[in-house]
């Protein structure tokens, strides 16, 4: 498991991606493979969001990565982004609509909906909200022996 908090700017959205593509390396999930890729992607646009959207003013939002690996279905990469802006939750997967064509914003959430296996927002003890993204890994890009064994957890 890999659990960091960053600072709630545009640089501390950086280095979470940073550090968790880094940390992906270190599980066994190749640079530059499709996997890691799309890993990165929602790692970056779930931190872009909590720095953006989330930012409370000397307030962090965390990062946290864990590498599920049952026994018998293929491992789950599970992202998480907290943040405390609990008055601001997003629509759940089901609810969000094509952003207008010309929006410069508005498509961070419809890429997670599109590329994570499954996603859902969550309350955060003691405030603020969890996104939590699930992405199920290719059966030969799967942590290398690097898992620890947890177990699957639903959502």
């Amino acid at each position: 498991m890999f659990t960091q908090r960053f600072s709630s700017t545009p640089r501390g959205a950086r280095l979470a991606r940073l550090l968790a593509e880094r940390r992906l390396v270190e599980w066994g999930l190749p640079h530059g493979s499709d996997a890691s890729f799309t890993a990165r992607l929602i790692v970056a646009e779930l931190a872009a969001n909590a720095a953006t959207h989330g930012r409370v003013p000397g307030r962090d939002f965390e990062v946290s990565l864990t590498l599920l690996a049952p026994a018998a279905a293929p491992a789950t990469l599970r992202i998480e982004v907290s943040d405390t802006r609990a008055e601001r939750r997003p629509p759940a997967a089901a609810g969000l609509g094509a952003p207008f064509p010309y929006a410069e914003s508005g498509r961070g959430l419809c890429l997670v909906t599109a590329l994570a296996t499954r996603w859902t927002v969550r309350p955060r003890s003691p405030l603020g909200k969890t996104l939590r993204a699930e992405l199920e890994l290719p059966a030969g890009q799967s942590c290398s022996g690097h898992c620890g064994g947890t177990a699957a957890a639903g959502l």
